[in-house]
């Protein structure tokens, strides 16, 4: 009793009818019949795989939406979404797909970035609605489509680069660099810190300045003068450093005292929430909010 199913009996007695036809074929004749045989086979051995490599590719591909412009080209100055399908590797990032993108499918897209490990602050873009680093931003933990846009309530350059010369402004504008009149007195004496103070103003120190904090600022938004909370967070780094002394800081509290400085923080944590590396920015903010309450009341 045969096993096979009627579709292979058919397949097989083809095959058989064939096989006996070209047994009785002149030589010629019978190698055309087995070229164009062996011809078929890879026909259906091709389609095989590649019916396999669409399989493959949509059970290990992203689908990312990557915002696009370019003002200086004609035909894309309108703003657009592109659609990218990236082959998806464990660990991959946002940004390792965005470079796959420009160096696979279309070398004109346009990012920042650098170090690809979270300290040079060149990456962050507004991926799925929330402010991210994109060489911090693991795929497998997006819902698809990823969506990619460039960091709101900042001027589109090109794609996914943004003006940030303003950002730059605000954070020069609160001096962010050590000043003290209180030195050592012999020449070769330390400027010491202590572990205290150093423990108290260790978070403010690893701001990477990649503007997330400030393009998730509602404030910000509203108010273009305003400092923001990374230029405050620096303010603060140094103003509550004990080696640059009362003088300096009561310098550093006139400037963040200003109308558009830290009492224009309505205390709403987004920045807090989209600091790449969990400074307490709204708990910063806060805390020198009292310490310019307290100066002034010496004057009093």
């Amino acid at each position: 009793m045969s096993t096979q199913v009627p579709e292979q009996e058919s397949e097989a007695e083809t095959e058989a009818t064939e096989t006996d036809l070209a047994e009785t074929l002149p030589p010629a004749q019978q190698a055309r019949m087995e070229r164009k045989a062996e011809a078929r086979a890879d026909r259906e051995q091709r389609a095989r795989e590649e019916a396999e490599r669409e399989a493959s590719a949509d059970e290990n591909s992203y689908h990312l939406k990557v915002f696009r412009y370019d003002p200086e080209v004609e035909g894309k100055q309108e703003p657009r979404f592109d659609d990218f399908h990236v082959p998806f590797e464990t660990g991959m990032t946002v940004l390792d797909a965005l470079i796959h993108a420009r160096d696979t499918f279309d070398s004109s897209l346009t990012f920042r970035h650098s170090c690809r490990q979270a300290i040079c602050g060149s990456d962050a873009f507004f991926i799925n609605g929330s402010q991210r680093l994109g060489c911090k931003t693991q795929l497998s933990e997006l819902e698809e489509p990823v969506r990619v846009e460039p960091l709101p309530h900042a001027e589109v350059r090109k794609d996914l680069v943004v003006d940030m010369e303003h950002f730059y402004d605000q954070m020069e504008a609160v001096e962010p660099f050590f000043q003290t009149n209180e030195l050592p007195d012999g020449e070769l004496e330390e400027q010491r810190q202590s572990p205290e103070n150093r423990e108290k103003v260790k978070m403010s120190t690893r701001c990477i300045w990649c503007a997330a904090c400030m393009s998730s600022c509602n404030i910000a938004a509203g108010d273009n003068e305003y400092l923001g909370p990374a230029a405050i967070n620096k303010a603060y780094r140094f103003a509550m450093d004990e080696r640059e002394g009362e003088d300096v800081k009561q310098h550093r509290l006139n400037i963040i005292e200003q109308e558009h400085g830290v009492w224009r923080c309505q205390t709403q944590f987004s920045c807090t929430e989209v600091c790449p590396k969990d400074i307490p920015l709204t708990e910063h903010i806060q805390e020198l909010k009292r310490e310019a309450v307290k100066s002034n009341l010496k004057f009093w």
